[in-house]
């Protein structure tokens, strides 16, 4: 299974000299299984550049797991070239929301004029979606064999998923919007810990310092020592530092990334920042 990080920003995608090793495209992580369709973890800035990748010779498939519908975490998706092509499907699977409204509804009422220049009903290629909450289900792989994935909620500011990919005995989790306690405590709740539990690799909220935390204890997000907090908790083996602030530039994110590796080495897990074109390979 190779993991391959296309958007790591948070909040919105940002460009400059000063991002250019980690990159400034907003949440997209996608998921290579051997003759398998592609899975992919929200649906931001970076899955334009994804889509770049793909071959325009045969009608893309594939599905996304999205964590929730802040617009960094879906403004990519008609911009997504492969959609442009007749027989494209993405198979959608995200939140419930509480406001009765589907989470169909919710695109059609944003990708519109004023909104947007034309309705997402016009693009070529069909999207199905479907509303979750807390789920275990099965993708269908075709000769890699089923894929489980568990979906969990967990805390942010409006309803949020995380998720769990294994298959042929690896693990990633994805938990890209994770709310720490807002006293700078570390607890996690236990849909959270079971995402993560003995994962390979985790993809985990790192958005503040512990400066910025103090501040914006109520916005949704963690620090990096949490993360790895997080991480050894749980008992994860790889951590990916993600959802980097748009205000952080690329001496800053390599220095405190450093230091949360040096963090995790004494605790048993690895760390490494989620940049824009990494590559992780996992095998059983």
């Amino acid at each position: 299974m190779n993991v391959t990080f296309h958007g790591v920003r948070g909040s919105t995608p940002c460009h400059g000299s000063e991002i250019l090793e980690y990159g400034g495209n907003t949440s997209c992580v996608s998921i290579d299984v051997p003759d398998a369709d592609p899975i992919i973890f929200d649906l931001g800035t970076g899955l334009r550049y994804f889509g770049r990748t793909l071959s325009a010779d045969d009608p893309f498939r594939g599905s996304c797991l999205l964590t929730h519908l802040h617009w960094d975490h879906i403004q990519g998706l008609p911009f997504f070239a492969p959609l442009l092509a007749d027989g494209a499907h993405v198979t959608v699977y995200a939140p419930a929301q509480d406001s009765g409204c589907s989470v169909e509804q919710v695109f059609a009422e944003t990708i519109k004029p004023p909104l947007f220049p034309v309705d997402l009903a016009v693009l070529p290629g069909t999207i199905e979606f479907h509303d979750l909450r807390n789920a275990d289900f099965l993708i269908d792989g075709g000769p890699a064999g089923d894929i489980s994935v568990m979906s969990r909620s967990i805390p942010h500011v409006g309803h949020t998923l995380g998720y769990r990919v294994e298959w042929n005995g690896v693990s990633v989790a994805y938990l890209s919007d994770h709310q720490m306690p807002s006293d700078g405590s570390f607890g996690a709740t236990d849909g959270a810990l079971e995402l993560c539990s003995d994962v390979d690799l985790l993809i985990h909220d790192s958005q503040y310092t512990d400066g910025e935390f103090a501040v914006k204890s109520d916005w949704g997000h963690c620090t990096m020592d949490f993360a790895v907090w997080m991480a050894a908790e749980a008992g994860a083996r790889q951590l990916a530092l993600f959802h980097h602030d748009p205000s952080h530039h690329d001496d800053q994110l390599d220095e405190l990334v450093a230091a949360a590796a040096t963090s995790g080495a004494a605790i048993g897990v690895s760390v490494f920042g989620a940049r824009e074109g990494l590559t992780i390979a996992l095998s059983g």
